[in-house]
């Protein structure tokens, strides 16, 4: 045992090393799928993004160069600007098909307007026709001078409720090469949207976050992480910093768009999913997991072996002793089973002592007649006087058994009478109170009184003490016990419930056999005759006994009777 316990603890220990840098290389593997996932899916992002900020920078280049715009700012005809420019322009504001490709809906304006030479909008003449704006919104699009070169920004439009990418393209004189005016066009920003297949996009723009494909609370997390990203004036999340986000884990990249311009820097924001890397590492972690718990098997059995050879001693020193070890086995197992017949007698001496309340009548009048007789000592007096009071025990139980062979054999006759089943239920009650111990708080009727029957007043009794009784001794500790009775029509019905355990489903076809005990608790004691017994006398009054339920929270007799009908003045009695 000592050598298999040392080899077992080296192998121990060799495989959790293994799996250890088991782990390691798994993590690092993970990282590195990881990067090159999102540094692929980053590429796609900014692929689409470049490609499609060229074709507007691109279009609006082609748009300052037609001839008849150049021609109405050249000859200071500003009245034929607009009108001029609906012709070659008119196509730039046409609302794109929702069911068109992003980059071709992208590159379609909300809007276009044209500044002069000191950088101040030229108003349009019909503002429908070159796209509406809020009067707030419009004045955004002026500048102090005309930029030199093409500029682009992005800023909230509040009329519209959306954000919008602003392409400024100066419109340079043919005469003395000057910029004379300047082109203002705006088209939408795709906020949200997947313009690479793993990659969510938006834009973050004067410290909110537009990013409507989000739910709310995502939205609300990631906008607080990009603020903090932004102001602290660092640019670690432009190459994708990971970032916990809704319980889930994700890829952030932050981006300037438009850094040193005339416009308000805005950034560009991607968010990449890690639901998917994150399970294929738990995958690896489990097959390592797996790996090392079949080479842990495996080692500890060559242990076994190897420890088994080298204890060839140990095991001539056991043969030598065999022959005294099949002995002791065999006394043990003597032992064992003499020792299985004294518990079960002692368990039945418990159950019958326990259960038997008189002895027959020649044992206690032979009892009396001891104690009348006198001469005893105190302890053999004593003695007697306890024999005498368990003699009610054994004299039940065969009254019991007298009884069921009476009705058996169809010899019970009944001496049909008007009972009081309110007042045996209230005297069981006190009993139960009295002789058991059982809180008064925890016993609910519900009764109407003076609710009377047709039967033998004695044998009701047993019924209903049997069923109180049963519902004691099987009652949860703390348990209450519940008693509801009504009329209905000629029948009165009688129910017992109480917070004991459920009847197993393959007991409650058996539990009104005689001498069966359910299964719910053994040690509740008992001789498997109080139902059987509650149930033929309930029949022979042309009523029934049956178990309604049994769900674990109640179990619930019903024992059904014919109703008496008395006047209110034998009621009253």
């Amino acid at each position: 045992m000592k050598l298999l316990a040392a080899l077992s603890l080296l192998i121990i220990s060799l495989t959790i090393f293994g799996l250890y840098l088991a782990e390691r290389q798994v993590t690092a593997e993970t990282q590195h799928d990881l990067r090159q996932a999102f540094d692929a899916e980053l590429a796609l992002l900014r692929t689409a993004r470049e490609f499609r900020h060229a074709s507007v920078i691109e279009r609006c280049h082609a748009l300052v160069h037609k001839p008849r715009i150049h021609a109405a700012l050249e000859d200071g005809a500003l009245d034929l600007l607009y009108p001029n420019a609906a012709s070659e322009l008119g196509k730039v504001l046409v609302p794109g098909n929702e069911e068109e490709p992003l980059a071709r809906r992208s590159t379609r304006a909300r809007f276009y307007r044209f500044l002069n030479a000191k950088g101040a909008l030229i108003p349009p003449v019909v503002a429908a026709e070159v796209g509406e704006l809020a009067a707030e919104d419009e004045q955004k699009l002026s500048f102090k001078s005309l930029p030199e070169e093409q500029q682009s920004g992005y800023f909230w439009m509040d009329g519209n409720r959306e954000v919008v990418e602003v392409i400024v393209t100066p419109i340079i004189s043919t005469e003395d090469g000057q910029a004379i005016a300047a082109l203002v066009a705006g088209f939408p920003v795709a906020g949200g949207e997947r313009l690479a297949p793993e990659i969510q996009s938006g834009l973050w723009l004067d410290g909110r976050l537009y990013f409507q494909a989000l739910a709310e609370p995502l939205r609300a997390g990631l906008n607080a992480k990009v603020t903090e990203a932004v102001t602290s004036g660092e640019d670690a999340a432009k190459g994708g910093v990971e970032v916990q986000l809704g319980g889930g884990r994700f890829m952030l990249f932050c981006e300037s768009l438009n850094p040193n311009g005339l416009f308000q820097t805005a950034h560009e924001v991607a968010i990449y999913s890690l639901a998917d890397l994150l399970s294929r590492q738990r995958d690896l972690r489990w097959r390592a997991g797996g790996a090392g718990a079949l080479l842990l098997l495996l080692g500890i059995g060559a242990s076994f072996y190897v420890s088994a050879r080298l204890a060839a001693p140990v095991r001539e020193l056991a043969a030598v002793s065999a022959e005294n070890r099949v002995l002791r086995e065999k006394a043990e197992a003597a032992l064992k089973v003499k020792s299985d017949e004294l518990l079960r007698t002692a368990r039945f001496s418990a159950d019958a002592s326990h259960q038997l309340k008189t002895p027959v009548a020649v044992l206690r009048a032979g009892l009396g007649e001891l104690i009348a007789y006198g001469g005893q000592t105190p302890e053999a007096r004593e003695e007697i006087s306890m024999l005498l009071q368990q003699t009610s025990r054994l004299t039940s139980i065969i009254e019991d058994l007298l009884l069921l062979s009476r009705l058996d054999a169809g010899r019970v006759q009944l001496e049909v009478e008007t009972v009081n089943l309110t007042g045996l239920v209230e005297s069981c009650v006190e009993d139960l109170e009295v002789l058991h111990g059982f809180p008064a708080d925890c016993v609910e009727t519900n009764i109407p009184p003076s609710l009377m029957i047709d039967g033998q007043k004695r044998y009701t009794h047993i019924v209903v003490h049997n069923l109180i009784e049963n519902a004691r001794k099987y009652n949860c500790p703390g348990g209450r016990i519940r008693i509801t009775a009504y009329e209905e029509g000629s029948t009165v019905f009688l129910r017992i419930a109480n917070n004991g355990h459920s009847i197993p489903e393959s007991s409650r076809e058996h539990i009104f056999e005689r001498f069966h005990r359910g299964g719910m608790n053994e040690n509740v004691p008992g001789h498997g005759l109080g139902l059987n017994l509650a149930r033929e006398l309930a029949r022979i009054h042309g009523g029934d006994l049956r178990l309604v339920r049994s769900d674990g929270e109640w179990t619930e007799f019903e024992a059904r009777f014919h109703s008496a009908k008395v006047d209110a003045k034998n009621a009253e009695a």
